[in-house]
């Protein structure tokens, strides 16, 4: 990890997580390909849109993940946010 993940902040604490070798290696491919700084601070981004969209199931998640990497890979056309919110 970075140096970025360090508990420098005082307003930051530590926590513990266990998950296997397998998921952790998809979690690096992820923050990385993703263009994130830090393994803690994609941890984090995914943990905030968790708690501020408790409304959104997992499988809602994995769509938007879906239609996000098809718009940055151009693997699939643009929706717009009308066409994505109508698809509910």
């Amino acid at each position: 990890m970075s140096s970025a993940d360090t508990n420098s902040d005082p307003e930051k604490t530590n926590i513990n997580i266990r998950v296997t070798e397998t998921f952790l290696e998809d979690i690096d491919a992820t923050w990385r390909e993703e263009g994130y700084n830090s393994r803690s601070e994609f941890i984090r981004d995914a943990l905030r849109d968790a708690v501020r969209h408790p409304e959104l199931s997992r499988e809602s998640w994995k769509e938007i993940a879906a239609v996000e990497h098809a718009r940055r890979t151009g693997d699939s056309e643009t929706f717009s946010r009308e066409e994505i919110l109508a698809d509910e």
